[in-house]
């Protein structure tokens, strides 16, 4: 009996390692597809449920799913209600699993065909590199699974001389309740609740357990996969937690109206597909997702609803959106890290807007002060995020995003410099360009209108030809007598500090708009050409910017 412990052990590993390393592959492969397609698709709760569906049969991971929708939400590019939908639809799409290993695992018993399938993955691993070597990953996942699944089967004829349905907890209500909670523990020991569903899988195949009692523990592992969610959230962000206790809390409902319907589900299963049918279970399965993303979709505002007053957060945080748990997924990372950088961007142009006003504002730097914990939190996540070199792509809009942190950084250096900015109020020629850049910046930093990097370019360059034909003004008038010394120095300082300060806001609204989406596949310097023509226009940059 130890044996075939530890051959039902052994196999229940392999497929976990297997679904494991499938699931990463996939992911790898489709990363960037993945996201344009629910960025694309998702315009509703409905076209959600559909998109996250789709997007999780594909690459068998509602967990990668869901990381991209909550950086979507975090980033402002899906509402809370769309992304609820992508949460019912993920639902549907994992079950999945359940009828690759009712169809192939078991009816076709693909664990020998596996094995040389494996032998050949794993060469294209070791000997090659980037696209191929990840599909080279996903086949030695996928043959693991089946490889697995054999072991297991082999495995449970040893407990047909004592593990019967007998023995399990009767088909009654309390039974049920019971068969559930088994489920649930299971889930949530070993992970994975699909692994769950595959085990249960075998054991209806081999007769050990029926219909009913396979159909109770499966619901209990639906609704134990959300246990691992909640747990994985706490103390993360205010979209995070929502999404899990949504995925949560969407599971407990269907979960307990499929409990409730299962006297009359079983018997019509039962008679379609036959009683000891290991696709009965998928059917099932599969069949109360279905139903129960039909039944909540007319619900989901009102759903949504409740979960934002459960969940309420601390919005005005400007870092709440750097969840340590998004940085497995690097562009959820970076839609969490240029969500935190635009809040803080729009609060330095809000206090250059407040100060850059007729008749002069407060001084920039107490406010800007009160933002240097955040460009600190938000300097170190981002050195944390890691993106692989044969993602051009993604390192592009890495890459955008740390120029952005970098002219972030270097406007709030500049906006603290009071000695600097005294004459920008006060002198008659320069105080114009310097109002027209507070105003500019005064619109920027209302979250409510969009980014528009082209016309703030006009902005920046026609302050820094005002400024350049005032900087040739005050040193004619300085030359006749008509000004001093000290205040042409003043003059000078003051100029520079506007164009300085109007070029980094220019390149951190211009670096916020490529690090929106995955870029083209060209090197970010190669999209970035320098204007000869603009004064000072080397002050400030890094290379490539």
């Amino acid at each position: 009996m130890t044996h075939v412990f530890l051959v039902l052990a052994g196999g229940l590993g392999l497929f976990l390692f297997g679904m494991q390393s499938m699931t990463d592959g996939l992911r790898r492969l489709a990363s960037r597809q993945l996201r344009a397609f629910l960025a694309r698709f998702t315009k509703s709760p409905a076209t959600g449920a559909v998109s996250g569906a789709i997007a999780t049969a594909i690459i068998q991971s509602s967990s990668a799913t869901m990381l991209t929708v909550i950086g979507f939400v975090g980033a402002g590019l899906m509402t809370f209600p769309q992304a609820i939908g992508v949460v019912y639809g993920a639902n549907v799409g994992t079950t999945i699993t359940g009828w690759l290993v009712a169809l192939l695992g078991i009816k076709l018993q693909l664990g020998t065909v596996a094995l040389p399938l494996l032998l050949a993955s794993v060469l294209l691993v070791l000997l090659t590199g980037g696209r191929t070597a990840r599909i080279g990953r996903v086949l030695a996942g996928f043959s693991l699974i089946f490889i697995g699944l054999d072991m297991m089967k082999d495995a449970v004829t040893g407990f047909e001389g004592w593990l019967t349905p007998e023995i399990l907890p009767q088909d009654t209500v309390g039974g049920r309740l019971l068969l559930l909670l088994i489920g649930m523990v299971v889930t949530i020991v070993i992970q994975s609740s699909s692994a769950g569903v595959a085990a249960t899988l075998v054991l209806l195949s081999a007769g050990l357990i029926d219909l009913g009692q396979g159909a109770a523990m499966v619901i209990g592992m639906d609704v134990g996969t959300t246990f691992t969610a909640l747990i994985a959230t706490i103390g993360g962000s205010r979209d995070m937690r929502r999404t899990a206790v949504a995925h949560s809390a969407y599971n407990v409902v269907t979960g307990f109206a499929a409990f409730t319907l299962l006297s009359f589900i079983v018997p019509v299963l039962e008679s379609v597909f036959g009683a000891n049918e290991p696709t009965a279970l998928v059917a099932f399965h599969t069949l109360f997702n279905v139903v129960g993303v039909m039944l909540m979709l007319p619900l989901t505002r009102p759903f949504a609803r409740v979960i934002e007053a459960l969940v309420r957060g601390r919005s005005s945080e400007f870092t709440d959106a750097l969840d340590r748990r998004l940085l497995g997924d690097p562009n959820a990372a970076m839609d969490a890290a240029r969500t935190c950088a635009l809040a803080i961007m729009r609060a330095l142009f809000a206090a250059t807007g407040a100060f850059l006003r007729p008749g002069g504002g407060p001084l920039p730097a107490p406010a800007v002060a009160q933002l240097e914990p955040a460009l600190d939190d938000l300097q170190h996540y981002l050195a944390r995020i890691r993106v692989s070199d044969d993602h051009p792509e993604v390192l592009n809009r890495y890459s955008a995003l740390l120029h952005m942190y970098d002219h972030m950084h270097r406007m709030a250096h500049q906006l603290v410099a009071e000695d600097l900015t005294r004459k920008l109020v006060t002198d008659h020629g320069l105080r114009r360009p310097a109002l027209v850049f507070g105003a500019a910046a005064r619109r920027v930093a209302d979250p409510a209108r969009p980014l528009d990097p082209e016309w703030f370019t006009r902005i920046s360059t026609l302050v820094s030809g005002r400024t350049h034909r005032l900087r040739r003004s005050a040193l004619l008038r300085e030359h006749v007598g008509l000004v001093s010394v000290p205040e042409v120095f003043e003059l000078t300082d003051a100029m520079r500090w506007l164009v300085r300060t109007a070029h980094n806001a220019d390149r951190c609204i211009y670096y916020a708009a490529l690090a929106k989406n995955d870029q083209a596949k060209r090197t970010l310097s190669d999209r970035l050409p320098v204007d000869p023509e603009k004064p000072d226009s080397s002050e400030g940059r890094v290379e490539g910017s």
